[in-house]
């Protein structure tokens, strides 16, 4: 017996979330017809500005001759720190990152002078005549040079539970050794741009590439001395983010603002891709001094880690990034004695800032990196000593800073992809093709996940929206997400078109601007859709109920048995198309729109203590990669990696596997061929794609197989679904432990492989070189 309504068995299967739906700008991006902030039509009388960067890393600035400057083809001003408005300043928690070094520079790249002239290219080209003074100073550029100078950007971090000493002397066996893993350059394919535009009454408009309006708002409106209501800044798109426009695309928006109240003009501010390079923060790289205790099966009993990043010259994002990578450390594993520290080394060379992870994939790849190591000890398979550690569901299940698991499945994900991609029998054939063949050599490792979804600065859990619904039935949104490809703005219209039942073509989104929702989040730490889809869902939600009602006093029934679906209003047995229903509401004075706002609940932080809960949530996941690799050459090849990410109930299955296939192919990446380098004067020598390696068409897998695990939230998250964008970037430690796996065959799996990140070729041939003479 059905005791379904008939409205109800008429709308039961539709649904706008939950399915695969084409990027909102896919058709655009595919006919280059999608604006860029380099693409905005620029106002009569446009001037470009250019940087003037410092030669050197650590330095007292004697003197600055910018006459060859001023005298330059189509120069109209130069400005250095002096001639700012308002405050020399655009760092984003503590203010010690000058817009313009004034007195002292901290890093070869480091912005003295503005230059505005009448094209880019004469702007450009000035900025390289002008001739600065230098009294030098002692410079450190390594996080381990911070850590002997006692250098840092913040007071270290400490995190403790239980007695780890007691611990360590119960222990039967101990593996301590040290590991370094390289940063990252986030190389978007858009490079930082801002483009500022005065307006009438002190105003200024920022078009800028940027995953903080709110912040560029604040920042700008400080550099010119005005208040955040005279400053309005819009994104609609960026080409590319990776939390590299997070904090560090102020200093480019503030350099164009202010020129433009300068010169009263509207001034253009894109880097070239080495200016770019050479003066923005990369991922931190990590140096770790570690030490784990484990019992005869491989089980955890004591972990010691000590971890320094490179920080840079300022603080920037790197407490947060810092933070977030003491919380990852334990990865899926519980670790019931721990000893956690991690210090931001302060060095004179870029400051390094947020990246795709934040900080998690440094935290986590530390305690895999244990685990193989025992794994190896043990002579045991690396994927039953990872399962023998991973975390309980009843018990054994709360962090080291003190969160419950409420929502394992990681023991359930594994199982499901060692079955699926065959781990054991290609395990035996990896081991029958290395017995055979004594110059390539096959590694196979599979690597677990769990990353945990919210800011860790609990105030950022916030997101707002607007919601339009015009009288012809089409529906206009805006929200303070900002959209970089990532599909955040396709997501949160299936969640409008969900909520108000129509069809996805009537609903629109708007650029980015912080006069339309304030005081906005970044978006970043992967909550885009999380927290702007809970804000549009709430705006819609509130017209729906509004409509409803309406749609009561015309036709009766209750509002409760109203449904929204199919681009229908059903009520009382009547059924409206929605576009009428709404030419009827309007006509009855309905509100049409509303606001929408959204915090996430639950959340603590201490940051003294370094405990509370700081996840709403934790993504899972898990990667087996498969790798041959050439050991008198230290090339190598990723024959196959099996992927299998828990996205919950995605909100678009096609987007979302192509987030993780993405950020798979950007973490290998990071682990394998992206080399960060620093000549002895501190330059930065790999700042262009010349020089620095990402990877190719050629370095992807041509077995790459990508699926997402069939599972719920079980927070209240936007339709239980979870996030996807950071948490997939962990999965590629696979590559990089299948890697490691095969230089270890060369010498019969009985020495442990010194391979630090990124194993580039050269770092593969002197871990090769490395087993064989300890063999």
């Amino acid at each position: 017996m059905n005791d379904m309504s008939a409205p109800e068995v008429k709308t039961a299967a539709w649904t706008a979330v939950g399915v695969s739906k084409a990027h909102e700008s896919a058709r655009l991006h595919v006919l280059g017809q999608a604006d860029y902030t380099d693409d905005i039509a620029e106002v009569r009388g446009t001037l470009h500005a250019a940087l003037g960067l410092s030669s050197k890393p650590h330095a007292k600035i004697v003197a600055i001759d910018l006459d060859a400057v001023r005298a330059s083809r189509g120069v109209a001003a130069v400005y250095t720190a002096r001639d700012i408005p308002g405050t020399n300043d655009c760092g984003p928690i503590i203010h010690d990152d000058p817009i313009l070094a004034d007195g002292l520079v901290q890093y070869v790249g480091q912005p003295v002078f503005i230059v505005v002239a009448d094209t880019h290219d004469n702007a450009r080209r000035a900025a390289r005549k002008g001739v600065v003074t230098y009294e030098e100073l002692p410079a450190i550029l390594t996080p381990q040079a911070a850590r002997k100078a006692q250098s840092y950007v913040l007071p270290p971090m400490h995190l403790a539970r239980g007695d780890a000493q007691a611990a360590f002397e119960r222990a039967p066996h101990t593996v301590k050794g040290e590991l370094h893993v390289g940063g990252q350059e986030q190389f978007y394919l858009e490079g930082q741009i801002a483009y500022a535009i005065p307006q009438e009454n002190d105003g200024m408009l920022v078009q800028c590439s940027t995953q903080h309006p709110s912040e560029m708002q604040h920042v700008v409106a400080h550099a010119l001395g005005l208040h955040s209501h005279h400053v309005v800044v819009e994104c609609r798109r960026m080409g590319g983010g990776f939390g590299g426009k997070e904090s560090q695309s102020a200093l480019w928006a503030a350099a164009a603002a202010i020129s433009a109240r300068l010169t009263g003009r509207a001034v253009k501010l894109r880097a070239d891709r080495d200016d770019d390079m050479l003066v923005t923060g990369k991922r931190h790289c990590f140096h770790y001094e570690y030490e784990v205790g484990y019992d005869g099966e491989g089980r955890i009993v004591a972990a010691k880690v000590d971890m320094v990043s490179r920080a840079g010259y300022s603080a920037d994002l790197s407490g947060p990034v810092a933070t977030r990578a003491v919380c990852h450390f334990d990865n899926t594993y519980y670790l019931s004695d721990v000893d956690i520290r991690a210090a931001c080394g302060k060095t004179n060379t870029q400051s390094n800032t947020a990246f795709r992870g934040f900080g998690g994939p440094q935290g986590a790849i530390a305690m895999e990196y244990v685990l193989d190591e025992i794994a190896r000890n043990l002579g045991r398979d690396a994927l039953d000593v990872r399962k023998l550690n991973f975390y309980g569901k009843q018990e054994r299940n709360v962090t080291p800073y003190g969160q419950v698991i409420v929502d394992n499945v990681i023991h359930e994900l594994v199982d499901e992809l060692e079955a699926s991609s065959e781990y054991r029998a290609r395990r035996a054939a990896v081991e029958a093709f290395n017995a055979s063949s004594p110059v390539l050599k096959k590694g196979l490792a599979l690597t677990p996940v769990k990353f945990g979804i919210a800011f860790n600065v609990t105030h950022l859990n916030q997101a707002g929206a607007l919601v339009h619904v015009y009288v012809d039935g089409s529906i206009l949104v805006n929200h303070g997400g900002t959209e970089m490809g990532q599909g955040v703005n396709t997501k949160v219209m299936q969640v409008v078109a969900h909520e108000l039942g129509v069809d996805l073509n009537r609903v629109r989104i708007t650029a980015t601007n912080t006069s339309k929702v304030a005081n906005t989040s970044a978006t970043a730490a992967s909550t885009g859709a999380d927290l702007n889809g809970k804000a549009a869902q709430d705006a819609a939600r509130q017209i729906r109920e509004r409509l409803a009602a309406f749609a009561v006093k015309q036709y009766g029934g209750a509002v409760d048995d109203v449904r929204f679906a199919l681009d229908t209003v059903f009520v009382n047995g009547s059924e409206i198309p929605f576009g009428e229903l709404v030419a009827k509401a309007y006509l009855a004075r309905t509100q049409l729109w509303s606001d929408g706002y959204y915090a996430t609940p639950g959340l603590s932080w201490d940051p003294k203590t370094m405990t509370g809960r700081p996840f709403s949530y934790f993504a899972y996941g898990a990667a087996v990669s498969e790798v041959i690799v050439d050991t008198l050459t230290g090339e190598w090849k990723l024959l196959r990696a099996d992927a299998l990410y828990d996205a919950g109930k995605s909100l678009n299955p096609a987007i979302d596997i192509g987030q993780v296939e993405g950020a798979f192919i950007q973490g290998m990446g990071w682990l394998t061929t992206e080399e960060l380098w620093w000549n002895d004067g501190g330059k930065l020598m790999t700042h262009a794609p010349s020089t620095y390696k990402i990877p190719a068409i050629s370095d992807c897998p041509e077995d790459f197989r990508v699926r997402l695990f069939e599972n719920r939230n079980v927070e209240d998250s936007i339709h239980r679904s979870k996030a996807v964008g950071e948490p997939p970037l962990l999965l590629p430690f696979s590559v990089f432990f299948a890697i490691r796996d095969a230089i270890s065959s060369v010498g019969g799996h009985k020495v442990h492989p010194p391979l630090n990140a990124p194993a580039t070729c050269e770092a593969i041939l002197k871990a090769v070189a490395a087993v064989e003479a300890g063999a």
